[in-house]
């Protein structure tokens, strides 16, 4: 199984990437729909677009961006040096990640159904835990630092 993957190691890299960024446009998008749905009174033809653009984004996009990049990534920890102590905090940064993609589907459920409590400023600050979750992650993986 690790020559199969050795051999296609370049391809599962992109495709990795490929899964990564619409992963991440859609984590990066889906909470500052929120931030307008926050302000959409219940019921609304606002809020009712919102909700169908929401669950579009999280069900065609985000999901199956999510499982394809834990696919590949998974292919490629299979042949990873797991010694390399950079690659241990970034596992922990993506589960984090993971956890947040669990909150956006709890929270669209709760906009789904015209239960949101929480305050358009809510939305925005869990708009920035996504960026800064990737930007940790990209930079253990190009700089390697320990």
């Amino acid at each position: 199984m690790t020559a199969w993957i050795g051999a296609w190691y370049p391809w599962i890299k992109a495709l990795h990437v490929v899964a990564v960024m619409a992963w991440m446009a859609g984590m990066l998008y889906l909470p500052r729909l929120f931030v307008y749905h926050a302000g959409a009174k219940p019921g609304s033809e606002l809020s009712e677009t919102l909700k169908i653009m929401e669950r579009r984004l999280l069900r065609a996009i985000i999901n199956p961006a999510m499982f394809a990049a834990f696919l590949f990534g998974g292919l490629m920890l299979a042949v990873q040096d797991w010694g390399q102590h950079w690659l241990h905090v970034k596992l922990v940064l993506v589960l984090a990640m993971s956890a947040l993609h669990g909150f956006l589907a709890r929270w669209r459920k709760d906009f789904a159904a015209d239960r949101n409590t929480r305050p358009a400023r809510f939305y925005r600050i869990a708009n920035e835990v996504p960026t800064v979750l990737l930007i940790a992650i990209v930079i253990l993986v190009v700089v390697k630092p320990f």
